[in-house]
């Protein structure tokens, strides 16, 4: 089921210059960390596992444009950690079929533990993101009664020592439109120096 149109800003209808893509993909990523009905909200972010790919679905909690990072919050007792120091490299990407647009980064993820990156994203927290952390074993391991990690009530401050905060740094983004009458897809990448160039879609 396609949802309802999440966005309220105007976008182009077609995209007759290369610097549309990049301010549309903007314009939707910097929307997306706070509005929770657009797809981009929650991207799927995928990286190795050894030689397997794996992918997630994580929540957008930050978008610097500027300095060309996103930010995610995970369980420092969770897998991925030792993924991501062992290989770094890392895909986001997202697709909304009302926006019919699809974004596509590629970087890498530093996990911060600990430090005032994460001190910061922790106090700017909800009550209810925060409970997640509390609970016993961390993430991803085998249990046999599941009743036993539900979330309990108690000091919700506990759970900062299981916090870590993920900074994806991305070194290029692809941007694709569909339309009837012609798709649109161009790549930007920050290697040593800015470039863009249109793609085939």
């Amino acid at each position: 089921m396609i949802p309802e149109k999440s966005t309220s800003y105007d976008l182009p209808d077609s995209y007759d210059h290369i610097d549309q893509t990049l301010s549309t993909a903007n314009q939707i990523l910097s929307d997306a960390v706070d509005n929770a009905k657009t797809l981009f909200h929650s991207p799927t972010v995928s990286s190795f596992e050894d030689l397997k790919i794996v992918s997630r679905v994580m929540v957008l909690r930050e978008f610097n444009f500027e300095e060309r990072f996103m930010r995610f919050h995970t369980d420092y007792r969770a897998p991925k950690i030792k993924q991501y120091k062992k290989n770094n490299s890392a895909t986001v990407l997202g697709y909304d079929p009302i926006l019919k647009v699809q974004i596509k980064l590629q970087g890498t993820i530093e996990p911060h533990y600990h430090n005032s990156i994460t001190r910061s994203a922790w106090d700017g927290s909800t009550t209810r993101s925060k409970k997640c952390y509390s609970v016993k074993g961390g993430s991803s391991f085998e249990i046999d009664n599941p009743d036993e990690y539900d979330l309990k009530d108690g000091n919700i401050e506990d759970g900062y020592m299981n916090f870590a905060v993920l900074i994806f740094k991305f070194d290029s983004l692809e941007f694709l439109h569909l339309k009837s009458s012609g798709h649109r897809r161009a790549i930007h990448s920050w290697d040593g120096k800015y470039k863009s160039q249109w793609l085939v879609p």
